[in-house]
């Protein structure tokens, strides 16, 4: 009875169903796409994915694929671990860790550099100051050096080129990868290339055949150039290692980082109301639904949090909340780091524009709804009690702060 093949028509009716939250889980997983800037991209999860060398990797996501296999729990893979005792030589990157985390462009800056190193080489990455990230093996670091100290902190690109530079003397390494962003990696480059005297390879979106290929032209052209020690890379310059995973080795300086005169002076984060921050840029969003009974009182919480407000279509519908505010598919599509949906039933739209937030709280009287399943920690309750108890203990932490600081 067992061995009878039966079908399952729910599985096939999602699977048919664009809008339902579950439809991408069925499909089959696509392999690889082509990437804004010209790049096949891979996907390192895909079911039977032989990677670049040659290790046969299975779906760890525990999806379903294309409907025809029975959903199982995700499998955990042990990546073979890739160790360098002696390095030939080392690749510096110098991450810009945006909130203490290695970003997309990070990691892509990552693989870069462990295309350079080889088998031979090491890669090794510098961070200055406190970080929250954990995943450095996975990423592909070798040797991890944190700068840490409050000459580092904040912005001080001067006293961090004096840093660059005692690394530089120490480790001698080939190439220095930076990312060219905004974020701090472009300035950060170029002016440690002014520092040694040295001509980067800026906008490097490809290394190929000992060359460098970056944007020219207001991005409409390529330039080629022989492979430069310093390189700012741009976003897509390799694929993110996934094969491996990397020992991580702390390492330190052996001498002290001389101290720069600095001419700029660091008058610290600028107060910016959180009603005026676009939704697109927000990192902790408040955002509330049909759920929230007393709107005044969801102010006053989103005020003590020192929260973006947003809102599902249907209060926004209701008038509740202005257009500008609503969050998904049909609204903004929102990237926060910390999401919170009060009283949000989590239609698939909503879904949709809530998908790269990295954590997602949710309030909610449903424990069965699709915002609870979706969540990474979840609140049942009445959402007027729990904003209440969630104000009193904001009030609480910091009068606490108040009374340990005097």
């Amino acid at each position: 009875m067992s061995d009878i093949i039966r079908r399952d028509p729910r599985a096939e009716w999602i699977a048919r169903n664009r809008l339902h939250p579950l439809h991408a889980a069925m499909q089959p997983a696509q392999h690889s796409w082509m990437g804004p800037n010209g790049v096949i991209r891979k996907n390192p999860h895909g079911m039977g994915f032989i990677g670049p060398n040659g290790i046969k990797r299975i779906d760890r996501s525990g999806e379903q694929q294309g409907g025809a296999t029975k959903r199982t729990a995700a499998v955990e893979v042990q990546l073979p671990l890739h160790q360098v005792p002696a390095p030939a030589f080392y690749i510096c990157v110098v991450p810009d860790m945006v909130g203490g985390r290695l970003s997309s462009h990070d990691r892509d800056l990552l693989g870069l550099a462990h295309q350079l190193a080889g088998s031979d080489g090491a890669v090794l990455a510098v961070v200055f100051g406190e970080h929250k990230e954990t995943t450095f093996g996975t990423a592909g670091v070798d040797r991890l050096l944190v700068l840490d100290g409050e000459e580092f902190s904040g912005y001080a690109p001067e006293q961090r080129v004096q840093g660059l530079r005692a690394v530089d003397n120490q480790f001698s390494p080939r190439h220095w990868l930076l990312p060219d962003s905004r974020s701090g990696g472009g300035e950060l480059g170029r002016r440690f290339a002014a520092a040694l005297g040295q001509r980067p390879a800026t906008r490097v979106w490809q290394v190929k055949d000992q060359a460098c290929i970056g944007r020219a032209g207001a991005g409409l052209q390529d330039l080629a150039r022989p492979l430069a020690r310093l390189i700012l890379a741009a976003v897509e310059c390799a694929e993110p290692v996934s094969e491996t995973r990397h020992e991580a080795l702390p390492v330190e300086l052996s001498t002290t980082v001389a101290r720069s005169l600095s001419r700029i002076e660091d008058l610290g984060a600028v107060a910016v109301d959180p009603a005026a921050i676009p939704m697109a840029e927000a990192e902790f969003i408040f955002s509330g639904g049909n759920g929230v009974k007393d709107w005044q009182l969801f102010h006053q919480t989103a005020a003590a949090l020192g929260a973006t407000e947003g809102a599902s279509r249907v209060a926004v519908d209701d008038g509740f909340m202005a257009r500008d505010r609503q969050v998904g598919a049909s609204g903004t599509w929102v990237t926060a780091r910390v999401y919170v949906a009060v009283g949000i039933s989590g239609a698939i739209q909503h879904l949709q524009g809530i998908g790269a937030c990295d954590k997602v709280v949710a309030i909610n009287l449903d424990p069965g709804c699709d915002m609870i399943k979706r969540a990474d920690l979840s609140v049942i309750g009445e959402s007027a009690e729990i904003l209440q108890a969630l104000i009193e203990a904001v009030e609480a932490y910091r009068n606490d702060a108040k009374r340990d600081a005097a």
